[in-house]
């Protein structure tokens, strides 16, 4: 049955902002039209889905999450990040390679899309391992991983130290024109911390992790953009320093990207207080003079993808101490409300807002953005006024482990649509 967008407020950065009817045959966008010449379309059996009052974009892309499978179903699977990244807007996520085992050959990659045709959700596009095993000793065989699905390099999670690596992985990754995506992080520095170093560490006695643990690796993987001519995106970008180095780097024409994530630009170091194990992530939260250098960049198009590093753990990996507890958090289901804020805040437009979360992440993984006539029919509806209260034992996601329980956002996705087919419905 073919399926009828209608009178939603259709915003395509640089192509369209308008209220339009979209029409939806099998897998394809067959229509986009004015509400007034609608009736000219054919149609036999028609759903109609009304979208008035209602943004409709691109589909969402999510470039960093970490779907657990295989090794840790326990955390997260396949099955259930897809559904859960659906709940949240998204129409497609690409997987970090830090599973048990690591996504390092042609095999793991394979599996992973296969269980992903299973899923009913978003698409999974494979993010293969720089080094085998993700253990900075030797390259993945890049050609084979490209081959088998795989739309980038990179050991997040770990960082590749060895420099002289880091280079021929860039130089590799050129040749099949395959993004590196950076993990930057000087284990040296952040040996032994918990959280960022600053007043807010000293008073909990915990042990911090300074802004140059971040910024040097930025620093040397800008340095090697430059020397390979390669595409390199930085990842989870936290702190002002790496932001200024960024925009060094952009103003001199090299081929860099760069990401952050919502918990960056909504929350400080301070939401650490009483010692809150779902504030705990890697790179920590940083100042408030970090975070708002960071909004600045989103602004200003320094940073030109939003992404959730959506980190799933389970109560045995959150509820110990501190420094013992595992990094990261749970992101899909609650980054359109909290990027809504930033629109509500004057940050970014609306249009800005889908360039960061659909149009920017789908050309960093070679996928042609935007809605056309002929494209797969892959769109997100998000109500900009539908506030609701964050209620972790609700996500679909198989983890709670976020920082934003009970917290009221501005608005959210209400249906999420991949392939044609509706995988998600607000009720």
């Amino acid at each position: 049955m073919a399926v009828l967008i209608k009178g939603g407020r259709v915003i395509d950065p640089g192509r369209l902002d308008e209220v339009k009817d979209i029409l939806i045959d099998g897998d394809r966008i067959a229509a986009i039209v004015d509400p007034a010449k609608a009736a000219t379309l054919a149609m036999d059996s028609v759903e109609v889905v009304a979208a008035q009052g209602l943004i409709v974009t691109p589909g969402l892309i999510d470039v960093h999450v970490h779907l657990r499978q295989p090794g840790h179903e326990y955390k997260e699977t396949i099955a259930s990040g897809c559904r859960a990244a659906a709940a949240g807007g998204f129409t497609a996520v690409a997987a970090m390679p830090n599973t048990v085992p690591v996504n390092d050959n042609a095999q793991i990659t394979g599996f992973i899309l296969e269980k992903a045709g299973q899923a009913v959700g978003a698409r999974v596009y494979p993010v293969a391992a720089i080094s085998r095993g993700s253990a900075g000793q030797a390259l993945c065989e890049y050609g084979e991983l490209k081959a088998a699905g795989a739309v980038a390099v990179s050991d997040d999670g770990r960082p590749v130290t060895n420099a002289l690596l880091m280079r021929r992985a860039m130089e590799y990754a050129r040749g099949f024109d395959l993004p590196v995506i950076s993990h930057s992080e000087d284990l040296d520095l952040a040996a032994g911390g918990a959280m960022n170093e600053g007043p807010t560490a000293t008073r909990l006695g915990l042990a911090g992790i300074p802004n140059a643990a971040e910024f040097v690796m930025v620093a040397r993987d800008i340095a090697l953009c430059e020397l390979t001519g390669a595409r390199v995106h930085i990842a989870h970008v936290s702190t002002r320093q790496s932001v200024e180095a960024i925009r060094r780097a952009k103003d001199q024409g090299l081929a860099l990207t760069a990401e952050t994530a919502p918990h960056y630009f909504t929350l400080t170091d301070q939401d650490v207080a009483l010692y809150n194990t779902n504030a705990k992530m890697n790179p920590p939260l940083r100042s408030a003079r970090d975070r708002e250098a960071i909004r600045q960049a989103l602004a200003d198009g320094t940073i030109d993808i939003i992404a959730t590093d959506h980190a799933p753990h389970s109560v045995l990996e959150k509820d110990v101490a501190f420094e013992d507890a595992a990094n990261g958090i749970v992101g899909l289901e609650t980054a359109v409300g909290l990027c809504l804020e930033l629109v509500n805040d004057g940050v970014l437009t609306l249009a800005g807002l889908v360039e960061k979360l659909a149009i920017n992440p789908a050309r960093l993984i070679g996928r042609e953005p935007g809605l056309r006539v002929g494209a797969p029919a892959d769109l997100t509806l998000i109500d900009p006024l539908r506030r609701h209260t964050v209620k972790a034992d609700a996500f679909v996601s198989l983890s709670r482990n976020t920082p934003f329980a009970g917290r009221t956002l501005p608005g959210r996705a209400v249906l999420t649509m991949v392939g044609g087919r509706i995988v998600y419905r607000l009720g």
